[in-house]
Order: structure tokens, then sequence, then C-alpha cells
């Protein structure tokens, strides 16, 4: 029926089969039930099942037991219906098509049932030809290919690039403005390509009928967007440095992110966003606004390839067809990307080449000039300067350094601002070089305020004497007692002296320099030395005009000058100069300056008095130790003169020896075994000894012994010394073997402990047991501790003897006694032995008792027999007893 022919079942698998391989599937519709089957999937469906099944409303099959038409690769066009619910036809080919078991493809077809099939299957990588251009990916669709292309590309191969459009040409003011057609939703995208040099400038803003709701602009350099009234998201990365860059804002679900480059800027949540049709985009800043407006301005730049939502905002049309919100309005934007000729008003000052670049200029500058316009003037480079002096470059100008010599009275200077002085004066730094105990360095004064800088008893002092100043406020917060008579007096001094004839660094200054009056801090010789001001003082800013200021002296023929050096002076950081305008080669152009007043130069460089001029050393050299002299005497000289003649001995010049004096000379007479003028060196006695066969040399006085090795004696070793037995030498040791006498009619040598003579010279064939030259050394077979469990070691001839503990036993001590299987054998065989011993010494005392009493009888004299045979034996008893005879 038509509601049956209007409903639909769809069933799919979500794995892609356009890979050009080969698959086999299953489609089966039975008992109102469709099923789709993958077979022999070759592992595509994974974790996945390749079957699925779903029921179909009998509406849809209707009542047919089997279709009565069947289209495969497509179906036939049906004017009827619209093209976006029609199918794309099938491409590709198909093999072993059954349909109710009966096979359909391949098969015999009329001419008008097959539509652009052919049999067998054969195609072509049509990516092969590389088609796509401008670095585009192809996709091979069997008999074509598409082209993906890479922004800002468009068109089938990808060969056409969108037209650029450029904003601000020659800093003309340019805007376009495009409708959107279509609900676009609560997503949004904004993308465009950006190549800009300027710092700021309105980029985008979308707008509906009542107010602009989101804003796209440039602060800083970098790119900034702001959604309605919420936070700004700023990037976090610059992009006008001529350079095109790829800018994203993307607003998905209520959260705004920023990308430059796909890389991410920042993010944060900003609420929901509805652009609908009717609303406008307008690119640039319509309404014209200054550079000091709040998104700086108007754009000056190029965009190229802008899209909203993906939907293109072609400024300038292509040829292939692409789909695009209309343009409604375009005012001074023209095609393309070129930059202004930013060199036509010659930026490039005091005679810099400029060079174009894409709106931007470069200048090279002549020698002696820097800056992007060539702007700096490199003053020193241009030699300014007198050559003794030296130039240091300033702001707006140059100055020129250097010592000056003051010679008491005859040099004082005088200095005066130049009236255009508005800096705050509370510094005043120096450098000094005197030898002179008391005198001024600086002075000035106006009305009752003052300031002298001197030396008082070879310490550097500083007195200042100043008016308040100000408005009304700070005069009120200055504190009434530190006010004497409507001034403030200050007073510094240094704890070391500064008339030692070297250089001393000398910074004086408020402490704080902001405030109307401040202690004040003298710093000697880089904070070597630093003294504060027990009061407070007022600045010097009465020297800025109409005072004059003196240098070297309390004023032209006024006494107490300077006598030594001063570098250059500086006052607030504004040097006192000793170079007129005349006497520099080219003029000063910094606004605020001292200007030196005195007619006469002053002597440049830093010398002192000829103290040396003549010579004041009567036999010595003069060294000039600046204003004053010392005498470096010759020898025999004394006295500040040289002028005293003293016993050239008195130094005791003579190291080892005795000096005696000769005129202004002195001759030294050595002790033994020292030489030199002086006596100084030692003589080396050992330098070409004689000491022979390896002897060492002794030092002596004047003379050397040698010491001999083994075997040699006599004054230089050089006779041979016969060995002797080691046995001798060694006291209480003897040889434990006999010993042999080797040797010939020239020498002889022993061998002991056995040893034989050899062929070899004074060696000997040792027996096992002894080694050594001699084979007077004993093997030590105890060395390496062979007695095990604690046993001690006995060292013999040639073997050892282990004496063990009571628990254990053997040749190493290597039995354990008390274990219990030995045990029990022990116990019997020291059973048996003991009763064998009993027996052993049971007839041992029997036969020693039937030898005694066999004794008793027998033999010349017998007591018993003298019993027996009564007064004979008194008789014999006068005869001699026979000798004693000793019993075993």
């Amino acid at each position: 029926s038509d509601g049956a022919e209007a409903e639909s079942q769809i069933l799919d698998f979500p794995h892609n089969v356009t890979d050009g391989e080969w698959y086999s599937v299953e489609a089966v519709l039975t008992n109102w039930a469709l099923s789709l089957k993958l077979l022999d999937d070759a592992g595509i469906c994974g974790d996945q099942s390749c079957y699925r099944k779903v029921l179909v409303q009998r509406t849809i099959v209707g009542q047919e037991a089997s279709p009565q038409n069947t289209f495969i690769g497509g179906t036939l066009e049906n004017p009827n219906s619209s093209s976006e619910s029609s199918a794309f036809p099938f491409i590709g080919c198909m093999r072993d098509v059954f349909v109710d078991w009966q096979l359909v493809v391949p098969e015999e077809w009329l001419s008008d049932s097959a539509v652009n099939v052919s049999p067998g299957c054969s195609h072509r990588d049509r990516c092969l030809d590389e088609p796509c251009q401008n670095g585009a990916s192809c996709v091979n669709l069997w008999q074509s290919y598409r082209c993906q292309c890479v922004r800002p590309y468009e068109g089938h191969d990808c060969e056409e690039e969108h037209v650029t459009a450029r904003f601000g040409n020659e800093d003309h003011h340019s805007f376009a403005v495009f409708s959107i057609t279509d609900d676009l939703g609560q997503n949004l995208s904004i993308s465009m390509f950006l190549r800009t040099r300027r710092h700021g400038g309105l980029l985008l803003g979308l707008a509906n009928s009542s107010s602009s709701y989101l804003h796209l602009w440039l602060e800083d350099g970098k790119v900034t967007v702001q959604l309605h009234n919420s936070e700004q998201l700023k990037a976090g990365r610059a992009v006008h440095d001529g350079e095109a860059h790829f800018v994203k804002v993307e607003v998905v679900d209520t959260r705004m992110s920023l990308y430059i480059a796909e890389q991410k800027q920042g993010e944060m949540d900003v609420g929901s966003v509805d652009v609908k049709a009717g609303d406008v985009v307008y690119v640039g800043d319509p309404l014209e606004r200054s550079n000091t407006s709040e998104f700086g301005g108007f754009f000056k730049g190029c965009i190229q390839d802008l899209r909203v939502s993906n939907r293109r905002l072609q400024f300038f049309g292509l040829d292939a067809s692409v789909r695009s919100f209309p343009l409604e309005l375009m005012e001074n934007v023209t095609a393309g990307c070129s930059g202004d000729n930013t060199c036509s008003g010659n930026p490039c000052l005091n005679g810099g080449i400029c060079f174009s670049k894409w709106d931007d200029f470069t200048c090279t500058c002549p020698v002696s000039t820097a800056g992007r316009r060539c702007e700096e003037v490199q003053w020193c480079e241009l030699a300014p300067c007198p050559s003794e002096s030296e130039c240091r470059m300033l702001q707006h100008g140059y100055e020129c350094y250097s010592n000056a010599t003051f010679l008491n009275d005859s040099t004082v200077l005088s200095f005066r601002g130049n009236g255009h002085i508005l800096r705050n004066i509370t510094t005043l730094s120096l450098k000094l070089r005197t030898r002179k105990r008391n005198a001024a360095i600086l002075h000035a004064e106006e009305g009752s305020s003052f300031i002298t800088v001197s030396v008082q008893d070879g310490v550097l002092f500083m007195e200042l004497q100043s008016s308040p100043g100000g408005d009304s406020r700070q005069k009120e917060e200055v504190e009434e007692e530190e006010e004497e008579n409507g001034v403030w007096t200050v007073s510094l001094s240094s704890r070391r002296s500064v008339s030692d004839g070297e250089w001393h660094a000398v910074r004086l200054f408020m402490t704080t320099p902001w405030a109307l009056s401040s202690r004040w801090t003298l710093v000697l010789d880089e904070d070597v030395e630093t003294s504060l001001s027990r009061k407070r003082g007022g600045n010097l800013n009465f020297l800025r005009k109409e005072v004059n200021i003196y240098l070297g002296g309390l004023a032209p023929e006024a006494g107490w000058s300077l006598a030594g050096c001063l570098g250059t002076v500086e006052l607030g950081g504004i040097a006192l100069p000793y170079f007129s305008s005349s006497e520099v080669n080219l003029p000063r152009l910094q606004e605020e300056q001292f200007l030196l007043k005195s007619s006469h130069p002053p002597l440049a460089g830093c010398s002192a008095a000829p103290v040396c001029e003549p010579s004041p050393c009567v036999n010595g050299e003069c060294q000039d130790l600046f204003n004053i002299y010392n005498c470096s005497c010759a020898d025999g000289w004394a006295g500040r003169r040289c002028d005293i003649l003293i016993d050239a001995c008195i130094s005791s010049p003579c190291i080892h020896g005795n000096c005696t004096a000769n005129g202004l000379t002195y001759e030294c007479t050595c002790e033994l075994g020292y030489t030199g003028a002086d006596c100084e060196e030692e003589v080396d006695v050992c330098e070409n000894h004689l000491c022979a066969n390896g002897g060492t040399c002794l030092h002596g006085p004047d003379k050397y012994a040698c010491l001999c090795p083994e075997n040699y004696t006599g004054p230089i070793c050089s006779e041979r010394v016969e060995e002797v037995p080691w046995y001798i030498i060694v006291r209480n040791v003897r040889p434990k073997l006999p010993v042999s006498v080797c040797g010939d009619n020239i020498r002889n040598y022993t061998c002991f402990n056995g040893g034989n003579c050899t062929n070899r010279e004074l060696s000997c064939d040792c027996p096992p047991g002894f080694h050594g030259h001699r084979c007077e050394q004993e093997v030590d077979e105890c060395r390496s501790n062979p007695c095990l469990n604690g046993g001690y070691c006995r060292n013999l001839v040639n073997k050892f003897h282990c004496v063990c503990d009571m628990s254990f036993a053997g040749d190493v001590c290597q039995t354990d006694l008390t274990s219990e299987g030995l045990t029990s054998d022990l116990l019997l065989s020291v059973s048996l032995a003991s009763v064998i011993l009993l027996l052993v010494l049971i007839l041992t005392s029997i036969s020693l008792v039937m030898a005694l009493n066999r004794r008793a009888t027998h033999g010349t004299y017998s007591p018993s027999r003298q019993e027996k045979e009564g007064s004979r034996v008194e008789m014999w008893s006068i005869t001699q007893p026979p000798p004693m005879e000793r019993l075993i």
C-alpha cells in the first residue's frame, strides 16, 4: 500500500568495508525478522558482533511471500522522490549473489536489465596519479577520487586559493559586512588566516538588530575575544610579526576556546550564544573609530579564508562553486595582500637608507647613527672631544670628561647653569687627588644658601646651607626643630684622610631625594667609608641658574685654593665641563647644561709640580710621588737626599761569611761549603762524586763521603767485602743442616742447611724446606695457616705439625671429637688402650722386682753373703770396694 511504501527498516554495521577487499555478506528476512551477517570478517569486527537482527513491522513487508522485483547496485530513479532520500548507487564489484538460493550474479542479463554493469572486476587506484594539489590528501572512490583540501584552497583538485582581502591599504579605513542567512544554533566557530603588523584593531564582530554581542580584536598584538559582557579571553602569543597565522574561536556548550595555529591559548565559560538568520558579521570597524578607541581603531592587514561555522565568507569569488554567506557591503577592501610603500615618506633620518618590507621598513644607518630610524647619533664616534678627554654619550648629546690640574690661586674655574635645567639637583660627585691639607674644592652661594666642599686638616668636609622651597603642604611636613632662622644646615666629614696623593672618589647625595628635606650621605671610595649627616638639609636647586659655581677655590684671588687634580665634577648628573664650546668639534645638543665661564682654560690632565727637576737626590734616584719626592739611595748612602755615607757592611750582606768594607763596596769571605757574591749559594760537593758500585754520596763540610752498598767498602766503595755467613750476623741462629763451602781460588761462599754448590755465580741449590740466596731461610710451612679449628701450627723442616684443641684431632685438627658417632668409638678405643697400658705397667713392675732380688746375691760385693759367711765377711770389708754401678 501507499503507507507501506513510505515506511522502511534499516539495519547496518559500523564497520568500514570500503578498502578494496572482498567481503561476504548475508541478509535474511524470515518470520518477520531481518538479520544481517558479515561472513569471514577477517578480524574487522574485533570485540563487536558481526551479526545483527531486528524485528520488522508487518505493514512494511506486506503479504507477499517473496519479492516481485530485485534491484542490485541501485534502484530505478523515481521522479517523485527527493534526491536527499534516495541512496547513492553502488560502485564496486559483486560476485556469487544469491537471492532465495538462486544465483543472480553473475547471470545472463537482458540488454535493458543492466545499466553500466560489466563482467569481471578490474579497477585502478585513481590517487596514484596524485591529482590533488597544494598538499591536499586524495581519497580513492573506485571509479574516481575526491580531494580533501587544506585551507585556504578549494576546487575539485584544490587548485584554487581563497583570495586574500587587504584592509587598511595605505592607511585607508576599510571594512566589509556579511549577513547570516541560516540559524547557526548555540555552537559557533569563527576561523581565518590573519596577517598584520598592527598592535591593535578590530578584526570581526557579530551583531543582531539590537547590539553587537561578539568582538574579536588585537590588543598589544595578541588576539582577544569577548562574548556579550563576559571577561575577555586573550591569547598568550602575539601575531603582529607580519607572518600569516591561523586563528580560530569556538563556542561549544557555553565554553569558549581560542586557538592560534591549532594551539589552544585559553578557554572560559561564557554562557550560551544563539546566532540566528538576519544577524550580521562585520569585518573591520565600520564606524571608523580612532586608534585610541576601545578596540584599537580600524584593522590594517590581510584576512584570508574567513569562515563562520564552516560557512565561507567570500570577499572575492572563485571559479569553483563555494557556498558563502552573502556580502552586503565592502569599502576600501582590495584583493591580494600587498603592503604599503612605507619608504615613500623617507622615514630614515640622518642620511639613513630606507628598505621597504611588508607594511614596515628598515633603515640602513650611516656610521655614527643608530636607532630604528637612525635618529640616535653616535656622537662619540665623530670624535667631538679634545684628545686628552673621554667622550661619553648622553640621551640627547655628549659630554667630554677629563681630569684637570689646579695650581693654587692661578686656577679657579667658574660655572653657571644655562637656564634650562629642570631636574632636582640632589647629588654631587667628584674625583680628587691632592696633598694639600687645607683647600676649598667647590663653593657656590646665593643669598643665605651656600655649599662648600673642602679639605680641612686632610679630611674631606662638606657644609650645606639651604632655604626651604616647594609648596606650603610640603613645608608643613618638615620638622620645625630642624630649621634655624629659616634655613637648613648640614655638615659632613670623612673619617679618613684624602691628602695622601692618591685618587679618591667622592659621592654626596640626599638619602631621600624625592623629599623636600633629607639627610645627606657621604660615600668615599665606592662604599669603603660611608657617613650620614645628623640633620636634614635641602637640595641644590639654587645652583640651577644665575649662580656662580667655583671649582678649585672659594673664588678667584680669595685664597684657600686647591693644589692637585680633579676629575669632571657632576651636579645632579650634569657635568661641569672643562672645555668651552669653542674647544669641542661638535655642538652639545643636550638641553640641560652647566657652562664654563672662566676665560682661561684649566690645565688638562693630572700633573704635579716638577719636584725632581733638578734632582734633589745627591747619591740616588728621585721618585716623583705627586708633589713630593723620594730618593732611592745608592749603596752606602742614606738620608732624605742620599747625602750621608754609611758602612757598606752595616746591613750584613754576607749571609754565610764575613763582610769587609771597601769604600762604598764590600767583599765577602765565605764559610766552607758556600760561595757567591754574598755567600748565599751552598756548594754542592756531591755534584761530581766518585762513589762506585751504587754508593750514595753524603754531603759534608767542604767534602763528601760515600755510603757503600752491601759487600762493598773503601772511600769510594770500590773494594768488595767477603761475605759473612748469615748465622754469624744473626745472633742465636744456627744452621739446622750441614753446610757446604763453595767457590774457587778467588772467592768462596757457603751454602747452608744442606744446600749444594752450583756453577752459577754465588748461588746455591737448596733442599726442600729452605730457600734464599744461600739457603739460609727456612720455608715457613705454617704461613698458610693449615691447622683448622683453632689448632696451633709448629713449623718443622719441610713439614709442619698441628697441636689441636681438646675437642679436635687429625693431621690438621679436622676431626670434631664431640660428635656422637665419634665419641662412642673413641671411648672404646681409649678403654682398650687403658687396659693394655695397665697390663704393661704390671708386667714392668714384676720384672723390676725380680731383677733387684737377683742383684742382691750376685756381684763382687754382696751384703747377703756377708750375713751368711760370718767373720770372713768382716775381713773382706778391709779390701777396696768395687766401683759403683748404675742401676738401669
